[in-house]
């Protein structure tokens, strides 16, 4: 619930008053809500400061991802997006060596609520998100930020920096009716919506199945977390190659696949079964690393972190969802929330299909650029022949910095 809640308050935030305060604020709360889960003195208290705790850690990672979207260029998107959520897999490792040496759960809860502490030394270490300035009319500080990131890259600019400008600059507040009132940002926002609930539901719900199947906990829970490694690879090695769609779509079907023979195998398959479980692990990975950097990709900046927010509360749902549905239908058949979790992710495949294609795509700044992508490719067009006619008109063999031009 608080994850849920905190999505869409602090998407909502992160738009109005920007990415950068929206991350720090997360972790102040954060900070001082996970401590308080650790000395909650009774059940109501435990549950009161958790939720705070929730409302903190979704939104401070949603905004920390929008902002190294939308600072990053096109043709680093993709890395960057893939290697933040690699820290994660990182998580899921370090998390039962943690909890196996820590046994007991308050100072657990210290021990990883220390660096949200810490990470609120980032205010003087990352910039606000100068596509963000800009969208709210603040040219010169957009401006300065860029000219301080080409410094830092020993990379020139050219003057036509001092006239950037943002078409919605004059309506930057974010709505939830900027998601559905036009008919592909409908479409857009139901099928993403429904990729993230569907990412939430079989990934936890084969996170908690290890609970119920006996075992050796800690060591189960470190083995389906290190197949999450080879995805964010599988990731970066096709998602230029062959786009974001086929891929996202393919990982939702291996998924649903895996989750259908594991259903089927007996159990005195054991290494077989487990096997076929983790790559059912891996595809869900893989769909749960995507879902959010193509949703990043397919809203403009002006609704950018709003959008995301929104549609990552379906996450939060299936959040909710997964512990029922995984424990009420165990109770019928042990095998039959992987059914279920099959069908899902065998849907959500075949809706990722009705995406558009964002690799090598500019992020969109409008709602226009969602709804009309070919103006944006002949725009692209026109630049590129302007500025091929500039330099054929220009004595670039006397200028001492050709690509200054």
């Amino acid at each position: 619930m608080g994850f849920l809640i905190g999505s869409i308050a602090i998407g909502y935030l992160a738009d109005r008053f920007g990415r950068k305060v929206s991350f720090l604020m997360s972790n102040v709360l954060n900070g001082i809500a996970g401590i308080l889960v650790a000395v909650a003195p009774d059940y109501i208290s435990l549950l009161v400061f958790r939720t705070l705790f929730g409302f903190g850690v979704k939104g401070g990672w949603v905004a920390g991802y929008v902002l190294i979207t939308e600072i990053v260029g096109v043709e680093f998107r993709r890395t960057v997006g893939v290697i933040y959520q690699m820290f994660f897999s990182i998580g899921i490792l370090i998390l039962p060596l943690l909890a196996y040496f820590i046994t007991d759960w308050r100072w657990l809860q210290v021990v990883i609520t220390i660096p949200y502490i810490l990470f609120l030394s980032y205010y003087w270490f990352i910039p606000e998100s100068p596509r963000w300035l800009l969208s709210q009319n603040r040219k010169s500080k957009a401006v300065k930020i860029t000219k301080d990131m080409a410094k830092e890259n020993k990379m020139t600019l050219t003057k036509m920096i001092e006239t950037l400008s943002d078409d919605n600059a004059d309506s930057s507040t974010a709505s939830f009716m900027d998601l559905i009132r036009t008919p592909k940002m409908r479409k857009h926002t139901f099928i993403l919506s429904y990729n993230w609930f569907t990412s939430a539901v079989v990934y936890q719900g084969l996170i908690m199945r290890l609970g119920i199947l006996g075992g050796n906990v800690y060591i189960d829970f470190l083995i389906s977390g290190l197949v999450e490694f080879p995805a964010a690879f599988l990731i970066l090695f096709t998602i230029e190659r062959i786009g974001r769609r086929l891929p996202f779509a393919a990982a939702n079907i291996v998924a649903g696949a895996s989750c259908f023979i594991t259903a089927f195998i007996p159990d005195s398959m054991f290494w077989f079964k487990t096997v076929v479980a983790c790559i059912g692990r891996l595809g869900i990975t893989m769909t749960f690393e995507m879902v959010v950097f193509v949703n990043t990709e397919l809203y403009p900046t002006f609704v950018r972190n709003f959008g995301v927010s929104v549609c990552s509360t379906l996450c939060d749902v299936g959040g909710i969802v997964a512990p029922f549905l995984l424990y009420r239908l165990a109770v019928i058949w042990l095998e039959l929330p992987l059914i279920i979790f099959g069908c899902l992710a065998f849907l959500a495949g075949g809706l990722v299909l009705l995406l558009p294609e964002t690799r090598g795509v500019p992020l969109p700044e409008t709602i226009d650029n969602i709804e009309f992508p070919e103006r944006v490719k002949e725009k692209i067009t026109l630049e590129s022949q302007q500025l091929a006619n500039l330099l054929s008109n220009s004595d670039v063999s006397s200028c001492k910095d050709p690509a200054a031009v």
